[in-house]
């Protein structure tokens, strides 16, 4: 009979070799990679400082930057209403698909993949990508960022609320069902009021994750505050730009805490 017990030397040491190995396959990895792209690791390093300080000195807010402040927080609630609109949108119809996708609450299993299928197609496509597909339809406005961020969203969400509802207690709709409900009344009265929190809480991390992204879609489909941005970069206003950026910092961060006080009401 072998004696499975480790000493804690041994315990310790494997954990040690582990690391070790871990660190030796990242570091090939690493050194393998720079060889290939020629990759000059000292020499970036080193031009660090001079970029920093390029970057303080020219992207820092001026007295002359403040004269923009009118047309900037102008852009910057219209890409505010598009991350928000779109990730509602998205997690509506998320939620619709979340359900029919779920294992605990599909109605046939062909149905079950169709929707994975779909929900992880829209997730794998990058949101710079679905901006620059649609840009050839619907040109430059704002529906095109609206519709990228949709599809982008509606992929990930899908996945994520269907994730959730199958970490529900499958008893539960089991109880249910024993005592004669019928299948939306399970999901109504037994999946939803379980999950609420948990979706809710996605919902404000997508708001705040589509906010950035809706950022960079503007600077594509020409809209919105990151138009805006890509205007006064190219003007050489850095100082202007630095000042969208700084706006845009503070935004998100104030999602951050309004979306963490609403988590911790709906906990």
């Amino acid at each position: 009979m072998n004696n499975k017990f480790q000493s804690p030397q041994q315990f310790f040491r494997q954990r040690r070799l582990r690391l070790g190995v871990v660190l030796a396959v990242l570091l090939v990895i690493y050194f393998g990679s720079v060889a290939i792209v020629n990759f000059q690791t000292l020499t970036s390093l080193a031009q660090v400082p001079a970029g920093l300080i390029w970057l303080f000195k020219n992207f820092v807010p001026t007295d002359r930057s403040i004269t923009y402040l009118g047309p900037i927080l102008y852009q910057l609630w219209r890409t505010l209403i598009v991350a928000v609109s779109s990730t509602v949108c998205a997690s509506i119809l998320g939620l619709i698909f979340a359900i029919l996708g779920a294992k605990t609450t599909s109605p046939t299993p062909a149905l079950r993949w169709i929707i994975r299928f779909g929900a992880s197609l829209l997730r794998n496509i990058p949101v710079v990508a679905w901006a620059m597909i649609l840009l050839f339809s619907f040109k430059q406005s704002d529906f095109t960022g609206f519709l990228a961020l949709f599809f982008m969203t509606l992929g990930y969400l899908t996945r994520a609320f269907t994730e959730t509802i199958e970490d529900l207690d499958g008893e539960k709709l089991q109880a249910l069902q024993a005592v004669g409900a019928n299948y939306f009344q399970c999901v109504f009265c037994g999946v939803l009021p379980e999950v609420a929190s948990t979706l809710t809480s996605w919902v404000l991390y997508m708001i705040e994750n589509n906010l950035r992204d809706a950022t960079l879609v503007g600077i594509l489909t020409g809209t919105g505050v990151g138009f805006l941005f890509n205007h006064y970069f190219k003007q050489f206003r850095y100082d202007a730009a630095g000042l969208i950026v700084l706006l845009i910092a503070i935004l998100v961060i104030l999602l951050e805490l309004t979306s963490t006080q609403i988590r911790r009401a709906i906990a």
